[in-house]
């Protein structure tokens, strides 16, 4: 498959349609060099978007916690997403909306007068960790640890942050692991690079508080699915020493979707019927 610069199709970028290969930007993009950027990634099943509108206004609030105000509505950028559908012809694919300080006045860490722009792009995308669905993911134990929301807007699905991500993803892959674990500045479980985190133990599901972590939209649709399945899900600080104790854990996330893990450093886990029982109701709940 060609790179990501060089496909066919197009991408929306600032209020209109443009070739895929001509969407670029300038070299001294504020956001280039000091990660002022925030996104979305969203899935669309059969022709509709899932979750579409609530990631709209997740943008504008990532904007927001990052004085980076977006100057498109929610509507307007639901619109954009169903445009960028509709002209690559897709119907199943995943959707990047990115809002980013764009080249202007300033090249200094401020940026007040520097523009904020807005692309939406989609793409086919199968599954994100391949026939873990099947098998259940291996993941390491990251060196690194979820900040502060003292340090940093933690709420805000920020570029910025996943730079942990990158390198932790990287270093587990040299291991053999799809993914790894991160704990907390506190030393609480906290979540995988691009996904929330669920364990399972008596029949009852443990998560980890989403105090310094991205709520994600994900994991708060499978809270809602386990409630209404009458299974009693504990919000709270969940200790390493935990991890033993624990017998199914599956991960959430847009890519990732309901994804079973197998093991997390020297722990492993079965994936069971609660775990398979969820991502089979998701499955069929983002395909209703």
């Amino acid at each position: 498959m060609a790179g990501y610069d060089d496909r066919d199709g197009f991408i929306w970028m600032d209020g209109k349609l443009v070739e895929w290969r001509s969407a670029n930007v300038h070299i001294l993009t504020h956001a280039l060099h000091y990660a002022s950027s925030v996104f979305e990634g969203e899935r669309c099943y059969n022709g509709k978007i899932f979750k579409g509108h609530e990631h709209s206004l997740r943008l504008l609030e990532s904007g927001r916690l990052l004085d980076m105000p977006i100057p498109y509505t929610a509507e307007e950028i639901d619109a954009a997403k169903e445009a960028v559908l509709k002209a690559n012809g897709l119907t199943d694919a995943y959707i990047r909306a990115v809002a980013f300080r764009g080249a202007g006045d300033e090249m200094g860490v401020a940026s007040l007068g520097n523009p904020v722009r807005l692309a939406v792009a989609c793409w086919s995308w199968g599954a994100y960790y391949g026939d873990a669905k099947m098998k259940g993911a291996k993941l390491d134990i990251a060196k690194w640890k979820r900040p502060s929301p003292e340090t940093i807007p933690t709420a805000a699905k920020a570029a910025g942050l996943y730079m942990i991500c990158t390198m932790s993803k990287h270093a587990a892959m040299e291991k053999g692991c799809s993914d790894a674990l991160f704990y907390d500045y506190r030393g609480y479980v906290a979540e995988a690079t691009g996904a929330n985190i669920f364990f399972v133990k008596d029949g009852e599901v443990h998560t980890p508080d989403p105090d310094c972590i991205l709520n994600g939209i994900t994991r708060q649709t499978v809270i809602g699915m386990l409630r209404d399945m009458q299974i009693k899900v504990h919000e709270r600080h969940i200790k390493p020493e935990e991890l033993a104790t624990f017998e199914q854990c599956w991960l959430t996330g847009t890519a990732a979707e309901v994804t079973p893990v197998g093991q997390i450093g020297d722990w492993t886990f079965e994936v069971g019927d609660l775990t398979k029982r969820v991502a089979t109701a998701y499955e069929q709940l983002v395909r209703a």
